[in-house]
């Protein structure tokens, strides 16, 4: 098997991974940890297993006028995005949650036009106004409340934030990205996450009973550490190797297929005409975006 064929298995293995959380990451919260407590264990999780491995790179340290940069990435991608989203896939539902997760490359792509000024073509225009709408009618047309959904709009509404921390991180971080080793970005982004999250998870965290937690609890939490916060980076870390960044950000249409299908299948969601109807605007949004225009080829002039 040769490596580009390895690398769409890894980007393959990411978004499955990234689809299942939403269930199983649901499946832990309220009943054995809060929301923020979970992203304590998220954060310190991962900022063990990444200085692990940080030996295995390159000795590297951080320029002193990258620090305010790298402080402004932790806050928004180890700090605000995850406190967002956990809150929210709490209040709200796994289809919910895995529909909505992918308006990231929408709000990158307004957060661009605003901050960088690129150009955004009609048919980018298009796909936004599209994708929106499909995020929209989830918060505000759908079911207010279920027995494991207490609060759905607001937690809707929290997943749709998240999606605006993460791209905000995605643009604040890519000049980070390219200047330092993954090893070394993500061990500090993650340290930082940890006393960014500790005063809004830290009584959560320690109400926790350890002691008590069941298997069922364990392996969830397990999953979310090593499988969606330190497996899916390093997958699509190789995969970039091998593909081009366009080609991995396209699997995220598999994301809400698998959420949908996995969470169906656990039975803690169920398929309704307004979910579908949602799922295929804030695809087909996000595809219109996303999608790179033509190159037109000129006549010669002779």
């Amino acid at each position: 098997m040769n490596k580009r064929t390895l690398a769409i298995f890894a980007a393959l293995g990411a978004t499955t991974i990234y689809g299942l959380n939403h269930t199983i990451a649901k499946g832990v919260m309220p009943e054995y940890v809060q929301p923020f407590g979970f992203i304590m264990f998220r954060v310190i999780g991962a900022a063990f297993l990444f200085w692990i491995l940080s030996p295995f790179g390159p000795k590297e340290k951080i320029d002193r006028k990258d620090y305010g940069r790298l402080v402004l990435c932790a806050f928004l991608g180890m700090g605000f995005n995850m406190l967002v989203f956990f809150k929210g896939l709490s209040l709200s539902t796994p289809i919910n949650s895995s529909v909505i997760v992918t308006t990231t490359p929408i709000i990158v792509l307004i957060l661009s036009a605003i901050f960088i000024k690129e150009k955004i073509g009609s048919r980018k225009v298009l796909g936004i106004a599209i994708g929106l709408a499909g995020a929209v009618a989830l918060i505000f047309f759908g079911p207010s409340l279920r027995d494991d959904a207490p609060n759905i709009p607001l937690g809707n509404f929290l997943l749709l934030l998240n999606s605006v921390f993460y791209g905000s991180y995605l643009i604040g971080a890519k000049s980070l990205i390219a200047k330092y080793h993954p090893f070394t970005f993500m061990k500090w982004l993650f340290t930082l996450g940890i006393f960014i999250c500790l005063p809004f998870g830290y009584r959560q965290f320690v109400q926790v009973d350890f002691a008590n937690l069941p298997f069922e609890a364990i392996w969830r939490i397990g999953f979310v550490i090593l499988g969606t916060t330190f497996c899916t980076y390093l997958f699509n870390i190789f995969a970039l190797t091998q593909l081009k960044a366009s080609t991995v950000s396209a699997f995220v249409y598999v994301q809400p297929l698998v959420g949908i299908l996995f969470a169906v299948f656990m039975g803690e969601d169920s398929l309704t005409i307004l979910k579908i109807t949602a799922a295929c605007l804030v695809l087909s949004g996000v595809y219109l975006a996303s999608k790179k225009p033509k190159k037109t080829l000129k006549e010669p002039f002779y």
